[in-house]
C-alpha cells in the first residue's frame, strides 16, 4: 500500500510565532512529503509493499539504511505534528502522576527536555517516552526513531534545523522554549500512555 502525507491536525498558522505557517509549508509540505514519496518508491513491487509503516521501519533497520531513514522520518514527522497543539493546559491524571514520579515536577521535565534538545549534537529528535511503566527523556540521532525499540513514545520534538531555522535561525533553545512551554500536546501524550503501545501512522 502507498503511504500518504497526513494532514496537520491544526491550521498552519495556529502555532505561530513558535512555528510559523512558512515553516510548516516547507517542513510538512516539502520535507515530510519527500520522505513519503521516497518510502513509497522504495517499497513498490517489494515484499514491503503491503506492510505497515512500523513493520517496514523494523525490517529496514540495519539492513536497508535508505529505506530505514525515509520510513522512520515519515513516522517521526507524523508523530511530531500530533505532539504539537495550538494551546496547552498541561498534563493531568495518570500522566501528571507519572511525570512527578519520574522527574519530580512538570517544570523539571520541561527543563530536561529543553536541556537534552539544546545539547543534542546535530540533527535528531528528543522524546518523552514510557517503558516498563516508567517515563524517560530519550534522544535519537538523525532519522532514528523509538517506535521499534521497545518504547511507547508519548511526545517528540524535531531537532533538525529545518524545523526551526526560518523562525529562530540558529537559536534552537528559543524554539525549544516556545514549543515546550506553550505547544506540547499533553492530551496526545496521555492517550499514548493510556493505550500502552506505540502510536501507528495512519494510512
Amino acid at each position: 500500500m502507498a503511504f500518504t502525507l497526513i494532514d496537520l491536525p491544526y491550521d498552519a498558522e495556529a502555532i505561530a510565532p513558535a512555528i510559523t505557517a512558512e515553516t510548516f509549508s516547507y517542513h510538512h509540505g516539502k520535507h515530510h512529503q519527500a520522505y513519503v514519496d521516497k518510502t513509497n518508491a522504495a517499497i513498490e513491487g517489494t515484499d514491503h509493499a503491503d506492510a505497515s509503516l512500523e513493520a517496514i521501519i523494523a525490517a529496514a533497520r540495519g539492513s536497508n539504511q535508505g529505506l530505514f531513514n525515509n520510513s522512520a522520518q515519515v513516522y517521526n514527522h507524523g508523530f511530531y505534528w500530533h505532539s504539537l497543539t495550538p494551546s496547552t493546559s498541561g498534563p493531568s491524571g495518570d500522566l501528571a502522576a507519572k511525570i512527578d514520579e519520574a522527574f519530580g515536577s512538570l517544570d523539571a521535565l520541561q527543563e530536561k527536555l529543553a536541556s537534552a534538545g539544546a545539547g543534542h549534537f546535530a540533527s535528531g529528535w528528543v522524546w518523552l517516552a514510557e517503558k516498563g511503566g516508567k517515563l524517560s527523556v530519550e534522544e535519537t540521532h538523525d532519522a532514528d526513531t523509538l517506535v521499534d525499540q521497545g518504547f511507547n513514545p508519548l511526545l517528540t520534538i524535531d531537532l533538525w534545523e529545518h524545523a526551526y531555522y526560518l523562525d529562530h535561525q540558529n537559536a534552537r533553545p528559543g524554539y525549544l522554549k516556545a514549543v515546550i512551554e506553550g505547544h506540547l500536546n499533553w492530551d496526545f501524550a496521555a492517550d499514548n500512555l493510556a493505550r500502552g503501545t506505540a502510536w501507528t501512522y495512519p494510512n
